[in-house]
């Protein structure tokens, strides 16, 4: 192997490290947590440099204190947003990112001497991010150490000792006491806002068909379980339907598999175009689906399957010009002596087999004997 033969091989092995974790589940979760704390940290921050600069103003301390205040203020938000996008486990390390804001606080509080408001506001401050971040233990083991750290650069920095806060200094603590809550505030709704979308999408997907949009079988068939109990409490009348589309098989085989894909989503939007907005509509399998009729005599189920049958004659699907679309129906009313719903079920299904022992496209209902 030459020389640029290797250099090609760890240039791609060296891509493939740095690529693999786009594909992790929990490196774009620590990503985008990483991210969406890089602008209360900002925000705060230029806050605490005016607090800050209220109090060092006061002080006998050298100048470069100053040095150290922009550099916290200003750069280190941004270096902390950088490291985290750098790691392989954002999540860790902005775990460490407020690790050292604790610290820096508790250097903070050590610079300000004490001044009761200043330094109640920047331990705030952080103690909201560790406990809105980790938790009541992250938040319970910051402050230990926020303290310890107050404590153990006290000696080091020699800063006046005074918990008074002056009115100019209350006045420079405002922006820190009311935009940082808000703030924070904002993005705790904005990332409820997020997670409830999140909840919404998993719930439709888990509940919804991908192909047709309609009720996917296990949660149909949950809703069915409740219309049986209802409609036994209630002694109400309900109509259920199975729907199986004629020789699908031979559609796939003879057009291709999307003609047969476009056939599964025409008759689905026939049902909803003809049914009532309260009929509930599940894929119960491949090419078989299965409608719920609340309220619905048997003869009006035949009716609105009638008006399907006849659209049915219309449909045209591109590059299957030749191609009739058909149908065949079950129907089954409810009978207050079937004793769960799967009974209920397997009447509809002997009402489909029925029909598509007659001849197939057409409506048969289940009678009992």
């Amino acid at each position: 192997m030459n020389d640029e033969q290797t250099f090609n091989k760890w240039r791609l092995w060296d891509i493939s490290a740095r690529e693999k974790p786009l594909n992790d589940d929990k490196y774009r979760s620590g990503l985008r947590f990483a991210r969406r704390i890089w602008l209360p940290r900002t925000v705060g921050y230029f806050c605490n440099f005016i607090m800050f600069a209220g109090v060092l103003v006061d002080q006998a301390l050298p100048g470069w204190w100053w040095l150290a205040l922009v550099m916290y203020a200003f750069v280190w938000p941004h270096l902390a947003l950088q490291i985290a996008e750098r790691s392989s486990d954002p999540m860790t390390a902005e775990r460490r990112n407020l690790i050292i804001d604790t610290l820096m606080a508790g250097v903070g509080i050590a610079i300000m001497g004490g001044n009761a408001l200043p330094c109640l506001l920047l331990s705030m401050m952080v103690n909201m991010n560790n406990i809105g971040a980790f938790g009541v233990r992250f938040f319970a083991a910051g402050l230990l150490l926020q303290m310890m750290t107050a404590l153990l650069s006290v000696p080091f920095i020699d800063a006046p000792f005074n918990v008074t806060t002056t009115p100019l200094q209350f006045f420079l603590s405002l922006p820190t006491l009311i935009i940082y809550p808000a703030l924070f505030g904002f993005v705790c709704y904005r990332t409820a806002v997020n997670l409830a979308e999140h909840k919404r999408r998993l719930q439709q997907i888990s509940t919804r068909d991908g192909m047709t949009g309609v009720y996917n079988r296990r949660h149909w068939e949950q809703l069915l379980s409740i219309e049986y109990e209802n409609a036994l409490r209630y002694r109400r009348a309900s109509t259920l339907l199975l729907i199986d589309i004629d020789h699908f098989k031979q559609i796939n085989d003879t057009y291709g598999h999307d003609v047969g894909d476009k056939a599964i989503i025409a008759v689905t939007q026939y049902l909803q175009l003809t049914l009532r907005v309260s009929d509930v509509i599940g894929r119960f399998g491949g090419d078989e689906f299965a409608v719920i009729m609340s309220g619905t005599s048997p003869e009006s189920a035949v009716a609105a399957m009638d008006r399907v049958h006849e659209r049915l004659q219309n449909l045209s699907i591109d590059n299957a010009a030749s191609l009739n679309v058909q149908i065949s129906v079950g129907i089954a009313p409810f009978n207050h002596h079937m004793k769960d719903y799967q009974e209920w079920l397997k009447a509809a299904d002997l009402a489909l087999y029925k029909a598509k022992k007659a001849g197939r496209n057409r409506t048969e209902v289940h009678t009992v004997r």
